[in-house]
């Protein structure tokens, strides 16, 4: 079982439930005969501190072989402090990897109008966090899709249903590493 836990763009904001990527995961991971169920446990506006709060429960529910982490650009966006994010994470880390399952994070870019230095030292937190804990980080998730009006909705921040595949499409190799049939 795979468990995403996410914020809205894992939630799929202004998407049909069955077009975002987390559902096109699941219909991938189905027609290429892989036995994982996917869990959507991602909310819209969520924050590492939200996440690290229902994660317990959900890993405790759903017992994952693999967890997704993408999370980051609402703390980003709020300006929190980067040391909070990173405690945020560690503890994340640690309960996915003692409940047995592997995890994954996702790098979260923010806008460089939040000034470099935080945005450069929110970015390098996932390498440094993969580093410490052995966990693949998938980069450029949103950056492929972010500079193409035609692929965001009006509000700018979100993807739009066409965006989608391509979402998977960053995601999947790293994903597909961790995979068994």
């Amino acid at each position: 079982m795979i468990l995403v836990v996410g914020d809205s763009l894992s939630a799929g904001y202004g998407v049909r439930v069955d077009a975002t990527w987390v559902a096109l995961l699941q219909k991938r991971l189905m027609d290429q005969d892989y036995g994982y169920k996917v869990v959507n446990a991602s909310v819209s506006g969520e924050t590492t501190g939200g996440a690290r709060t229902r994660l317990p429960r959900a890993l405790q529910l759903h017992k994952p072989d693999i967890v997704v982490l993408e999370l980051g650009a609402n703390d980003g966006l709020r300006g929190l402090p980067l040391k909070q994010v990173r405690a945020n994470f560690e503890d994340m880390l640690r309960q996915v990897q003692s409940a047995g399952a592997r995890a994954v994070l996702i790098a979260m870019q923010i806008p460089v109008n939040y000034g470099p230095a935080y945005t450069q030292q929110l970015h390098g937190l996932y390498a440094d966090l993969a580093k410490e804990f052995s966990v693949p980080v998938v980069s450029g998730f949103i950056e492929r899709v972010a500079l193409d009006e035609k692929l965001m909705q009006a509000d700018g921040l979100h993807p739009n249903e066409q965006a989608q595949p391509l979402l998977l499409d960053v995601v999947w190799p790293t994903l597909a590493r961790m995979l068994k049939k």
